[in-house]
């Protein structure tokens, strides 16, 4: 009989352990499809020919790698503030570890550019803007401003890059799109403060549900995960489930002359051309007891659905309309300890992880989808609650049974539509498939 050492079999068990990770197996995978983007002042979305989603994923028994090329599967652009860039090619490869530590020292400070990683490889930035006060002309600086602030008080980037946001809510600087907040569109929030969906109309990475504990949405540079904005009321788990507090809130001032107790170089006046808010300096941390309210990193340490025995996790914040909330997904400074995880090539062997393509019936039946209007008219539109973590096909049928249009409802995304312009008024179907498994939803065009 032949014997097998116990170091062996520990070998073994880490490598399937480390197989099994959120940190290896929450990225969407894609090879196939290409995305699309819609050009300023035109409302029909384009194809832009580059891979969406993650193209690789790789890891050792330290180590996850990311291969991107940075774009999602829903439309991106336009961009209305004068932005001449567009989402394009990343080609980069991020290197995570899987096992990320608390850093005990001094905190590091998130800066300008990516601070995380979506799990459809797009990258995340921070709550800047990269302009600031300059007191010396009592104006803003710097960035697309020009010349150089003071960096003391520096602009919010949700609240003077709105114009710029597409309705996915992200952008690109010099062709890395990204997001700054809550990668979930602006139509589905509960407040709508952007028109830009119409009709430049997209869908983001993932609905909202709050009757569900928020996706696992990415990574933070600091290798710990980022969620969505629901979760467990208390972080063992129970409580049922809770929009995810933002422990931060505006400070009460009348004149920007101090941060953190300190005296600083002023900035800009407080007034209705500079309300507060502006600056990110405008808020503060303040502590609460209530366990649905986060630390000064924007995160906890709890119970999530990939994480059963618990982790620290950042959340994307909203308020209660559902609108972006300081400081958006991550603090001023991390909780673990930061490295940057963009690297150039991968320098160790590794183990290649694929997806399954087809999906388990429990998981199938897991998925909530909405086909709306219904009665339709012009166009019918089925949308995904929550994130979706597989391709979806749909097929319209008439009441004979013979299809009569094809599309696939992309992971990572929200919406599939079928034009029915031409459709005779009547009762059809809508078939989702994956795989073996299928179901059907009525749907009546009416024009």
């Amino acid at each position: 009989m032949k014997t097998i050492k116990l170091s062996t079999i520990l070998l073994l068990s880490v490598g399937h352990f480390k197989a099994q990770s959120p940190a290896i197996s929450s990225w969407l995978q894609n090879n196939v499809t290409t995305g699309t983007y819609y050009p300023n002042g035109n409302s029909t979305a384009q194809p832009n020919n580059i891979l969406v989603n993650c193209q690789s994923v790789q890891y050792t028994s330290s180590n996850v790698y990311i291969l991107t090329k940075g774009i999602p599967a829903y439309p991106t652009g336009p961009f209305q503030d004068g932005n001449p860039s567009q989402a394009s090619n990343q080609n980069a490869i991020f290197k995570f570890p899987l096992a990320p530590v608390q850093n005990t020292v001094t905190p590091v400070a998130t800066a300008l550019g990516n601070i995380a990683v979506f799990i459809n490889g797009v990258a995340a930035f921070d709550s800047k803007d990269g302009v600031s006060w300059k007191s010396s002309t009592n104006a803003w600086a710097g960035g697309p401003s020009g010349g150089t602030g003071d960096n003391v008080w520096q602009r919010d980037a949700i609240v003077y890059e709105k114009l710029g946001f597409d309705c996915s809510k992200g952008h690109p600087a010099m062709g890395n799109y990204h997001h700054h907040q809550n990668p979930s569109a602006f139509k589905y929030d509960l407040n709508v403060i952007s028109t830009v969906c119409n009709p430049y109309d997209a869908n983001g990475l993932y609905v909202i549900n709050t009757s569900q504990h928020s996706p696992l949405i990415g990574f933070a540079y600091d290798g710990f995960p980022i969620y969505g904005a629901y979760g467990y009321l208390n972080t063992n788990g129970t409580g049922g489930i809770v929009r995810i507090k933002s422990g931060y809130q505006l400070r009460n001032i009348t004149t920007r002359n101090t941060v953190n107790g300190v005296t600083v170089t002023a900035g800009p006046p407080i007034n209705s051309t500079y309300p507060l808010g502006s600056c990110i300096q405008d808020y503060e941390w303040v502590a609460n007891s209530g366990p649905d309210y986060l630390d000064i990193h924007n995160g906890r340490f709890c119970v999530t659905p990939e994480y059963p025995a618990g982790t620290y996790c950042y959340f994307a914040t909203v308020d209660a309309n559902h609108n972006s909330a300081y400081p958006y997904l991550i603090g001023p400074t991390y909780y673990g300890v930061y490295a940057n995880r963009k690297v150039t090539s991968i320098t160790e062997p590794t183990t290649t992880y694929t997806t399954a393509v087809s999906i388990s019936e429990k998981e199938f039946n897991s998925i909530n989808t909405t086909i709306y209007p219904n009665p339709a008219s012009d166009m019918v539109l089925i949308q995904a609650d929550g994130l979706l973590k597989y391709d979806l096909n749909l097929e319209l049928i008439d009441i004979s049974g013979k299809v009569l249009m094809q599309t696939t409802l992309l992971k990572g995304s929200t919406i599939g539509y079928f034009d029915t312009q031409t459709l005779y008024n009547g009762i059809y179907f809508i078939k989702l498939k994956n795989g073996k498994l299928s179901s059907t939803k009525k749907v009546v065009i009416q024009h």
